[in-house]
């Protein structure tokens, strides 16, 4: 069964760091883009980061640009997200995603998911 399986999340004070990671349990996914999504409780799952099948073009939304940083390991078929200067705005729980296309920005565009990570920013 194919898995993404995501790590890293935890409780952190304003301005702290965490890196999350993403493991795929099949080698194909190195393939795929691959993304991290948020959701908070009441609001729609957004976009945060996703990066190319290579990792030569990635994507950030304007609310993480300079202080989120993704990156992939295709060898380890793992996509990690470098999180700096966390605010408490970005407490969610945040899901890895796979996309065999290369329309990355919607969760629409991705086949598969992970069952999320708690990210929790105090003040």
């Amino acid at each position: 069964q194919v898995q993404l399986v995501e790590s890293g999340g935890g409780l952190v004070q304003v301005g702290g760091s965490l890196r999350l990671s993403c493991a795929a349990s099949e080698r194909t996914f190195s393939n795929y883009a691959k993304g991290w999504f948020r959701q908070a409780p009441g609001k729609e799952r957004e976009f945060v980061a996703a990066i190319s099948w290579t990792g030569g073009r990635t994507y950030y939304a304007d609310s993480v640009k300079g202080r989120f940083t993704i990156s992939r390991d295709n060898a380890k078929n793992t996509v990690d997200l470098q999180m700096n200067s966390l605010k408490p705005e970005d407490t969610a729980v945040y899901y890895c995603a796979a996309s065999i296309s290369d329309d990355v920005l919607r969760p629409d565009d991705y086949d598969y998911w992970g069952q999320g990570t708690q990210v929790t920013v105090s003040s």
